[in-house]
């Protein structure tokens, strides 16, 4: 397997602005510097996708204590759709691309509508979200899907639903049926196969090792015959780079200015430095890759001439002087006759006078 292309790596600033806009222009920033392709935010109106008593994860707990609600604490990482449109509009003076993922519908009409985003990337939580997907799948171009707490079924299932809304008029009603039979014709073979790219991941902050399964990355592609990522929540930056060299096009990781800020996503992000070295480890790797073509390189040619071989003469040659494996010997430099002539060289005579170790 060769790499293409260079991998597409998401700097995933998430809620880690902390509501704060200059935060979140620091972030932008951190990305420019390590050199992300594209900058990740979250866009959500709290009150339309959480309830009032829903109780929070045990990484949020941990991160951000148990005194306040999932919806207080959402509440205090809302970015208002203006701070949206000024981070969109920093990014493009700035050079790099913005990307957020929405939760809601209001949040998904302002960023294809308001502000063009033809890529949208969906968050693990709403895998299961069949109306919000078919919601994506009318208006975005491209697809950012992550897996994570799916089993293959649910994958396929949401596929059926995204096959569905890319490739069927939307005054059409959806059914299982339908949606199953758009998943496996070929417009929506084809939908999936351009258009929708799986990110593997795990939904645990961080993820330890054990629980990462990179192989099920490879999975999805197989099956699915999909361009696959990895949304990475491990700590340190090698499992990324392992994933790059696995085949994965997009890498999506946390990145935070400070590890020690409050908030639920801190404790799992990179920091800046340590983003810039995922960024250059990760290049680096796409360069180490190469073609995939089994020829010497430009040094190597010119190596060849001193690591490898030749056929000379172990000890003076008179020339009608015929060759044994007495006479005859491999010696460096690589200059001359290959050792591969060795035996259809025995028994053969010299046409002229050789001196000891002198090329043949």
């Amino acid at each position: 397997m060769t790499q293409s292309k260079k991998a597409f790596i998401i700097a995933e600033a998430g809620v880690n602005h902390n509501g704060s806009i200059d935060l979140a222009r620091k972030l932008v920033d951190a990305a420019i510097s390590a050199g992300a392709d594209a900058v990740k935010f979250q866009s959500f109106i709290a009150s339309a996708i959480v309830t009032a008593d829903a109780s929070k994860a045990e990484y949020q707990i941990a991160n951000t204590g148990s005194s306040e609600s999932q919806l207080k604490m959402l509440q205090s990482l809302e970015l208002s759709q203006q701070q949206q449109r000024e981070l969109y509009e920093y990014c493009q003076s700035r050079g790099i691309q913005f990307l957020s993922t929405p939760f809601d519908s209001a949040s998904l009409e302002f960023l294809t509508k308001n502000l063009g985003l033809k890529t949208i990337k969906i968050g693990s939580g709403e895998l299961t979200n069949a109306p919000f997907l078919l919601e994506v799948a009318q208006c975005a171009d491209k697809i950012i899907l992550s897996t994570g707490m799916s089993t293959i079924d649910e994958v396929s299932e949401a596929l059926g639903v995204i096959a569905f809304g890319m490739t069927t008029q939307k005054d059409i009603a959806p059914t299982r049926t339908s949606m199953t039979a758009a998943f496996e014709s070929p417009q929506g073979k084809k939908a999936i196969s351009e258009r929708v790219t799986l990110l593997h991941c795990t939904t645990d902050y961080p993820t330890k090792p054990v629980d990462v399964n990179l192989n099920a990355m490879l999975t999805l592609g197989d099956k699915f015959n999909c361009q696959i990522g990895f949304s990475d929540h491990s700590v340190g930056v090698h499992l990324a780079v392992a994933a790059v060299a696995m085949g994965a096009t997009i890498i999506e990781k946390h990145l935070t200015t400070s590890r020690a800020l409050p908030g639920p996503d801190h404790q799992a992000s990179l920091e800046p430095n340590e983003f810039k070295m995922l960024v250059s480890q990760i290049r680096e790797l796409e360069d180490a890759l190469g073609n995939g073509k089994k020829v010497p390189t430009e040094v190597e040619v010119q190596n060849k001439k001193i690591a490898r071989r030749s056929i000379v003469a172990a000890r003076q040659i008179k020339i009608g002087e015929v060759f044994t494996k007495d006479n005859i010997m491999i010696k460096r430099p690589g200059t001359g006759r290959s050792p591969i002539e060795y035996w259809s060289l025995l028994n053969t005579k010299a046409t002229r006078d050789i001196a000891e170790n002198e090329i043949i």
